[in-house]
């Protein structure tokens, strides 16, 4: 056993089952002994196999001790399918107690190594509820020891900076201990987490899982953890340990801050949201072709009819509203891009657009655009194989998913000179813009490239796709995206929606556990965020959860897909305008006020899942019912309840 200790935490190494023991306080963690794999690649077979570290011929600990802290370094080599060597560098920081894992390659062939997991997961192994394991997929789950379902199907496999892994950070509290610990992945371009939690428990064990970027684990991967205690081992304590993390490494960049570039950026808060398109165009080659009713693939609603509909919303009392137009390219929806213009000319031409974007300032209205940097058609005027992600292998992965029909995937080295491009000419035309929307980016993973005119590994696309909200910012129109990511987080002002995950399937979908808002409580004021003001029949209000995410609201949510994207597809419930818009009043109205705060706190009234609180910098309390359908909003001063 190899001892080390730092700033209050010691750590012990088995040196013959590689286990880890984190000491801190009278609190013990330890790693699951024998977890630790490297997937090694067979390429004959188009496989890989997962072989543990400890298979390797040759393994050699040894401790260190350096200016910052102290460790263990272990060498793996001499596995018997393929040359690696690679070291584990496992250290306590002396100033701050933090456990810091680090993977090191050494030796490897190109395309050798298929992943690693590792560190391995944690020994949480006790059938109880106040066990609990928060990931962030999504706004946030809190999933219990003794949840009745297992968390299966989680988008891209929990890769961090997707919607299956919003922040890259996974946490573990011990409610009856009053302890728990947060494992935040410094290096988060080419990892994620993997959970396992049997239906009804009794376990929870959740690790980290790193991939190669362009074929070669040719750079350190990192891992933090941190202890938590007391009250700080709770929901609220890790979602606010890693927005200190967030802030000492410069993610954390407050609306407020944005404003002061972008003074746009203060007429969001207290807005109500309208998503709506105006032309539709399904080609023949798509897999949603609608061969047996042709007449279905095709739907235009024109720029002037979309003007009347605001004008109509403005007579019945909508004061603050952001319009968010979806196909006003003449291709259509999710068409030809990157090469969308001119404005669509059966809706109205760039006459008719920018005739909707006068209408919406002169009621006072926010206007925006849908546009996509990412889905690179082969119909589009300028479209060029060689300008595609190319895989390391050589291939262009290629797909007929969306209306557009055939796509590559554009390589985000060029996407900043495309949003230039295309936004110099709309502003050419006279189509003044509030904000724009660059579909997908803070959704999908990023994309790697390994055409040698324009290689980029995922780390570096994600800092193109930044350029291209730096490049908006600078121009003065508003950046958003469809969700919310860690990496956007310097430039981005607001998104799509950045749900909870049973939000985006259907209501009768087994929840992965219990909601909680992490990405609120590190982001709130960084990012507006609109929510779905759906009344599920027979189910939940998604009122409340806007109201307690102090969100702005979707007033109308036209759905580019039905059934997609979070549409209900027939089983959300909407009213008369008259009573949807005096619900999203009360919901823009708290927005307004909150909108640009922090959330300071969260909880679950009486340890009840449908009771929870959240809490904002100005003092103003929200707690919703989500059993009985109700809400009270504290203000400071008075109490709005529903």
């Amino acid at each position: 056993m190899i001892a080390c200790s730092g700033g209050g935490t010691a750590i012990a190494y088995d040196e013959t089952t590689h286990a880890v023991t984190i000491s801190r306080h009278g609190h013990e963690w330890r790693t699951l002994p024998g977890a630790e794999a490297i997937e090694l690649a067979d390429p004959a077979a188009g496989r890989s196999e997962a072989v543990p570290f400890a298979a390797a011929s040759r393994i050699t600990c040894e401790r260190r001790v350096f200016g910052t802290g102290e460790g263990v370094v272990t060498r793996y080599e001499g596995f018997a399918a393929a040359d690696v060597a690679f070291e584990t560098f496992i250290w306590v920081e002396s100033a701050t107690g933090d456990v810091v894992a680090e993977w090191i390659p050494l030796r490897e062939r190109e395309g050798a190594v298929a992943g690693v997991r590792w560190p391995a997961p944690m020994d949480f192994d006790r059938l109880r509820g106040d066990w609990t394991t928060l990931i962030t997929h999504g706004q946030g789950v809190m999933i219990p020891n003794t949840w009745p379902h297992r968390p299966d199907g989680i988008p891209f496999g929990g890769r961090y900076e997707t919607e299956g892994g919003y922040m890259p950070f996974f946490a573990q509290l011990r409610g009856d201990r009053a302890d728990g610990y947060i494992a935040i992945c410094e290096t988060p371009w080419n990892a994620g987490y993997a959970i396992d939690h049997p239906a009804g428990g009794p376990y929870t064990h959740i690790g980290t899982w790193f991939e190669p970027s362009l074929g070669r684990m040719d750079h350190r991967r990192v891992v933090r953890y941190r202890c938590l205690e007391g009250d700080e081992a709770s929901v609220r304590g890790a979602a606010k340990a890693y927005r200190r993390h967030a802030d000492e490494h410069g993610m954390l960049r407050t609306l407020a801050e944005k404003a002061a570039r972008n003074p746009g950026v203060d007429d969001l808060p207290g807005c109500m949201w309208m998503h709506v398109g105006a032309k539709s165009h399904v080609q023949p080659d798509s897999e949603m072709y609608d061969r047996e009713h042709p007449e279905r693939n095709d739907s235009l609603v024109t720029f002037e009819q979309r003007a009347r509909q605001l004008r109509t919303l403005r007579d019945a009392g909508v004061e603050r509203l952001y319009l968010h137009l979806d196909g006003w390219g003449q291709p259509g929806y999710d068409n030809q891009h990157p090469d969308y213009l001119p404005a669509c000319r059966e809706a109205g031409g760039w006459e008719g657009l920018r005739a909707l974007a006068d209408t919406a300032h002169e009621c006072g209205y926010l206007f925006g655009l849908h546009d996509q940097y990412r889905d690179y058609y082969l119909a589009a005027a300028s479209h060029d194989e060689r300008n595609a992600v190319m895989l390391p292998g050589g291939g262009r992965p290629e797909h007929a998913r969306w209306a557009g029909g055939r796509q590559r995937y554009l390589c985000a080295r060029l996407a900043p000179d495309y949003v230039a491009r295309n936004y110099t000419a709309i502003a050419a035309h006279g189509v003044r813009l509030d904000g724009t929307y660059l579909d997908v980016f803070t959704c999908n993973e990023g994309d790697e490239c390994a055409d040698p005119a324009h290689r980029m590994t995922r780390r570096e696309c994600y800092g193109e796709r930044l350029r291209c909200f730096e490049w908006l910012l600078a121009h003065g129109i508003l950046t958003s995206s469809e969700e919310v990511a860690d990496w956007a987080m310097p430039a981005l002002v607001f998104c799509h929606y950045a749900p909870y995950e049973f939000q985006l399937r259907g209501p009768d979908a087994p929840r992965e556990g219990v909601p909680v808002p992490l990405q609120n409580l590190v982001y709130h004021d960084c990012v507006v965020e609109p929510w779905m003001m759906d009344r599920v029949e027979g189910g939940e209000d998604y009122m409340l959860y806007a109201l307690l995410n102090g969100g702005a609201p979707y007033l109308i949510r036209d759905a580019a897909y039905a059934g997609v994207d979070g549409d209900l597809a027939g089983a959300g419930v909407r009213g008369a305008l008259a009573e949807d818009i005096a619900r999203c009043r009360v919901v823009a109205d708290l927005h307004r006020r909150v909108g640009m705060l922090e959330m300071t706190d969260f909880a679950l009234i009486d340890d009840d899942p449908l009771r929870q609180r959240t809490v904002f910098a100005d003092g103003t309390r929200v707690s919703v019912d989500l059993g009985r359908g109700t809400y009270e909003i504290a203000y400071p001063g008075r109490t709005v309840r529903g």
